[in-house]
């Protein structure tokens, strides 16, 4: 995964955000398509109905608290969320994301990010580009090859399956 030139526009939700917003539990008896409709509905209602693919979630600390539900990734990455970016995630968030496929970048200047607008940024290098923000760059935690790769496949099965054709 190279620097992205793409701009991704900004929606920004509070700290301490848990799977049960990302994936109410009145929902989980259905598909991730119905999961991912409800998808933050308690702090976003516009969320789910609004969100474009290739928009990023801008969170503050400690995204994805709670329960270890998968689908609490995966309904993001249903809705087309190119990244989420927080200073910090629940470590059984982080592992289930990059399962199926989802971005996070951890970065500690994450809440300067401002609702709206368009950034890019480059995972590989560490850092978050800002046209007309301030700072203009962020920085945040270089994510692992690894882990892009399995960003880039869309989920660690279907790296391994990619990997197993080869």
């Amino acid at each position: 995964m190279n620097t992205d030139t793409t701009t991704h526009r900004v929606w920004r939700v509070g700290a301490d955000i848990d799977t049960d917003a990302l994936a109410p539990g009145a929902y989980m008896k259905f598909g991730i398509d119905e999961i991912a409709r409800h998808c933050l509905q308690r702090v976003r209602p516009d969320f789910a109905g609004q969100v474009q693919p290739g928009d990023v979630l801008v969170a503050g600390p400690n995204f994805g608290i709670g329960s270890s539900r998968e689908q609490a990734a995966a309904a993001l990455v249903r809705l087309g969320v190119a990244a989420v970016i927080a200073p910090s995630f629940n470590g059984l968030y982080f592992r289930n994301a990059f399962n199926v496929g989802l971005l996070l970048l951890t970065c500690s200047q994450a809440e300067t990010l401002v609702e709206g607008e368009g950034i890019t940024f480059d995972p590989v290098a560490g850092r978050i580009q800002r046209p007309g923000g301030t700072p203009a760059e962020l920085h945040c935690e270089i994510v692992p090859g690894f882990l892009l790769d399995m960003v880039q496949a869309g989920g660690l099965l279907n790296l391994l399956k990619q990997r197993q054709t080869s």
